[in-house]
């Protein structure tokens, strides 16, 4: 193959420009957007100012993918948190203990990960420059049409343009399949804060407060590089986060237990209050359709989870790891763009099986009492479980399970469960919330 074709140049993108430049000829970028000379947000990106992370199996495969990388993004001030053991987290079932599951996320600005991974890869990038459609036919694309009346042949176009991508719209137009869509909506909205950690402060657990049926409002306060903190505040649509000071901080302290509010009261903001409603969960099942050679779709493009998961840097990095496998051992042939898709299905599963609920569409499958008592143990039991919040936190954090056996089940469903913490008690875990006037209870 001569060349590839990549649309948008985000980090989907780049990591499948770095895969693809092992493969083929010539690798040409095409991003409508101008990047930004330091790390910093971009237009093309609103979702920048927000928090992100990059779980244990996103970690992983950008480790695979760009030797150094991760080591680079913690030299410019990244943070790396355990799960749950550098994280504070008060889940519906109460708060958890401390302990190691060899589960982690990475948190920083996106644009610091972005302008790390963009420099290592060394990918160029064409900036300013619009696609208006695809080539080919129904049986075969072979490029791309784009600004300044200009075609750009290839053998294998990728979309990596994100979730507002209009890639059925150009498959359509040369004649293609109709693509089916799945959209499950979440009804949730959430408004994020960056502020200026106080002095002595800047190195805090991550925090995490989930929401309850009963209070569908939640919090998250993680730390970044520079010092500072990003706090996100979630709730309903028809009750989201205030976007001025004095309403933001009244939100955080109406959430199930007031740390959020209390740190925030310390600190400094940094920029405005930014709220972000785009939360349903979106797939395009390319899978399932007849599409034409030299066509895929990869990272949010084609399957896009509730960002609130904080999945989508990690689907896009483990994506393009499977790029790398499938054109070394098949090439792009038809099977390409299952097997991307598989690399993403972990994560659609477990944000529709818990937001298909969420907005009231779906109502909670009916259980035996028997059975509700049964959940109702293992969920207390694996507050203090490390064995038992493995299964949990490896899900979040996109690896497999470790082996539960079965002695370990029945102990903690026969045995006593460890004794729930009381908020002074979770946060004393943690010696930097008992620093100074942080904690004052």
């Amino acid at each position: 193959m001569n060349r590839a074709v990549v649309l948008g140049g985000g980090l989907a993108g780049v990591l499948a420009a770095t895969v693809l430049a092992r493969h083929v000829d010539e690798v040409v970028v095409v991003e409508r957007d101008h990047f930004p000379a330091a790390p910093g947000p971009r237009r093309g990106l609103p979702q920048s100012h927000h928090s992100h992370v990059l779980v244990t199996g996103g970690a992983e495969a950008l480790a695979t993918l760009l030797p150094g990388t991760l080591q680079e993004l913690y030299a410019h001030g990244a943070h790396r948190r355990g799960l749950p053991g550098d994280s504070l987290i008060l889940s519906g079932d109460g708060w958890f203990h401390r302990f190691d599951c060899a589960a982690y996320f990475i948190s920083c600005t996106r644009g610091l990960l972005d302008h790390v991974v963009r420099r290592r890869a060394g990918v160029r990038v064409r900036q300013g420059v619009q696609v208006l459609g695809l080539t080919g036919d129904a049986r075969r694309v072979t490029g791309v049409r784009v600004t300044g009346a200009e075609t750009i042949e290839a053998g294998l176009v990728v979309d990596a343009t994100g979730r507002r991508s209009q890639a059925p719209r150009w498959l359509a137009e040369i004649g293609g399949p109709p693509i089916e869509e799945t959209t499950v909506s979440t009804g949730l909205a959430y408004a994020t804060r960056i502020c200026q950690a106080p002095p002595g402060l800047d190195d805090l657990p991550a925090i995490m407060l989930h929401p309850t049926p009963g209070l569908p409002r939640g919090a998250t306060l993680l730390p970044l590089e520079g010092g500072r903190w990003v706090a996100t505040l979630t709730g309903t649509q028809g009750s989201a986060p205030p976007l001025d000071e004095a309403g933001f901080l009244a939100f955080a302290r109406s959430l199930r237990d007031p740390i959020v509010a209390e740190l925030l009261a310390m600190t400094a903001a940094e920029g405005p209050i930014r709220p972000f409603r785009d939360t349903a969960n979106r797939r395009r099942h390319y899978e399932r359709a007849a599409l034409p050679a030299g066509f895929a779709a990869i990272g949010d493009a084609a399957v896009a989870v509730n960002p609130l998961y904080s999945h989508g840097m990690s689907v896009a990095a483990l994506g393009a790891l499977r790029l790398d496998r499938e054109l070394r051992c098949a090439g792009a042939g038809p099977g390409l763009q299952a097997a991307l898709v598989a690399e993403a299905e972990p994560s659609w599963r477990m944000a529709v099986a818990r937001d298909r609920h969420v907005n009231g569409t779906e109502p909670e499958p009916q259980v035996s009492e028997h059975a509700r008592k049964v959940r109702a143990r293992l969920a207390r039991a694996r507050l203090g479980s490390a064995e038992l919040a493995a299964e949990l936190f490896h899900a979040q954090a996109l690896i497999p399970a470790p082996p539960l056996d079965g002695a370990a089940r029945f102990h903690a469903l026969a045995g006593e469960p460890a004794p729930p913490l009381t908020s002074d008690q979770a946060r004393r875990q943690y010696p930097a919330l008992t620093f100074g006037a942080t904690t004052p209870r």
